[in-house]
């Protein structure tokens, strides 16, 4: 029998997709890009915006449309939150009990009885879903933390994922060995991954350090997100020090502006932001850092939204990632009064994500002439530890690691060439 999976979400969804494939594929299951010669269609929802609830629900109708006898299955934090909105689904699982898809996979084969498994997430402790390889990308994931206990006013994610929990360190070690057997990078991923491993008296640092002795053959280790708070002067002091972590944070911002700060209920302001952003760069110059940025919160005024845009020119973010305010319901921010309208979000929106291209552009030309080292995706391109898209001046090896130099950026494409430099 034949599957095909669909990831709709962030890179947590991503390593528990490509975890239930290779589950299924231990099970006899074929794997295939598509979903019209699929016997069954396993789709990771998000919830985190109306716009990626309202895909899981196309994915849902395009798969039923495609093979109307298979089976569909959908898990998620979007199942956890709406399941009546997915009972098209044959097999309905929320963020609970995920390893048990192929089980029910084979459940309803037999039976046909739809199922459901949305239960209660108070109490709920990590559930291991491991990835052995990642066979169509260059860089592997692995998913370390789990949960959010922040309930920062606008977001429906810890009511999706429950309470923060952690992969135990023994098994996280033990896991990026068997990564690092095939992939060069690897991502360690999670809702909140700086607040990992309290439950075990470790912090993220210490698994790093533990990584970093302990898989000597790992040449580079990306964090997915890390916010502002969890920056630790021990962190950024084995950031400076060891060059096998990647020299590219991603802290979300949400805002520059203090008053919307206050409404989205963030644990900072843009001075302590700002001053954390500051020391980092003191200490590694070329470091890349992107954000998150949300337009159109409840209340926004023009003036809010242009001291936002002062801030990130002040911050010097390589790029942004950009989303309009999507309200969701059972959040505070769904009871806030002064909701933007639909043509202003757009609007702003517009705007930074025309400013995240000049910031990447600033960013790419002020590395130009130095010394990277490029992670090939394919034989022609590849990321720097930067996060720096770059096409190199001739093929190379998928999967590998090239040193290179920058040599120019034209038409929003950077460009390299192989140079056999020491690393410092």
């Amino acid at each position: 029998m034949k599957c095909h999976l669909i990831n709709l979400g962030c890179k947590v969804n991503a390593y528990e997709t490509e975890s239930t494939a290779q589950m299924l594929e231990a099970e006899g299951f074929e794997r295939t890009d598509s979903m019209n010669d699929a016997d069954v269609t396993v789709i990771f929802t998000c919830a985190v915006t109306n716009t990626a609830a309202a895909k899981s629900r196309k994915q849902i109708h395009r798969a039923r449309r495609a093979n109307p006898d298979g089976v569909i299955a959908v898990a998620g934090c979007y199942a956890q939150i709406d399941p009546d909105a997915l009972a098209e689904a044959d097999i309905l699982i929320g963020s609970a009990h995920k390893p048990l898809l192929p089980q029910y996979i084979r459940q309803f084969l037999r039976d046909r009885i739809p199922l459901k498994d949305v239960t209660d997430l108070s109490g709920i402790s990590f559930e291991p879903m491991y990835a052995s390889r990642f066979a169509e990308r260059t860089r592997a994931f692995l998913k370390i933390q789990d949960g959010c206990d922040q309930f920062c006013t606008y977001c429906v994610i810890p009511y999706a994922r429950g309470r923060e929990r952690s992969l135990d360190p023994d098994s996280v070690i033990r896991e990026v060995a068997c990564l690092a057997q095939s992939h060069q990078e690897i991502v360690l991923a999670g809702i909140h991954t700086g607040r990992y491993g309290k439950e075990y008296g470790i912090t993220l640092t210490g698994l790093l350090k533990r990584i970093l002795n302990e898989v000597p053959q790992l040449a580079r280790i990306r964090i997915s997100s890390i916010e502002v708070t969890e920056l630790s002067d021990e962190f950024v002091e084995l950031l400076v020090s060891e060059a096998r972590i990647a020299r590219h944070l991603h802290v979300p911002v949400q805002t520059g502006c203090d008053t919307v700060l206050a409404r989205m209920g963030r644990p900072y302001t843009t001075d302590e932001y700002y001053s954390v952003i500051s020391r980092i760069r003191e200490q590694i110059p070329d470091i890349s850092i992107s954000t998150d940025l949300m337009v159109g919160f409840p209340g926004e005024t023009e003036e809010e939204f242009q001291q936002t845009l002062a801030f990130l020119k002040k911050c010097r973010y390589s790029f942004l990632h950009v989303f309009p305010y999507s309200l969701r319901k059972g959040t505070a921010a769904e009871q806030l009064p002064d909701h933007c309208a639909p043509d202003v979000k757009k609007e702003r929106t517009a705007v930074c994500l025309a400013e995240s291209e000049a910031l990447y552009e600033a960013y790419v030309k002020s590395m130009i002439d130095h010394p990277v080292e490029v992670l090939m995706e394919t034989e022609k391109t590849g990321y720097t530890s930067e996060y720096i898209e770059v096409t190199m001046d001739r093929p190379c090896k998928k999967g590998s690691m090239i040193k290179a130099v920058i040599t120019g950026y034209h038409d929003g494409i950077a460009e390299a060439k192989e140079n056999d430099f020491e690393t410092e």
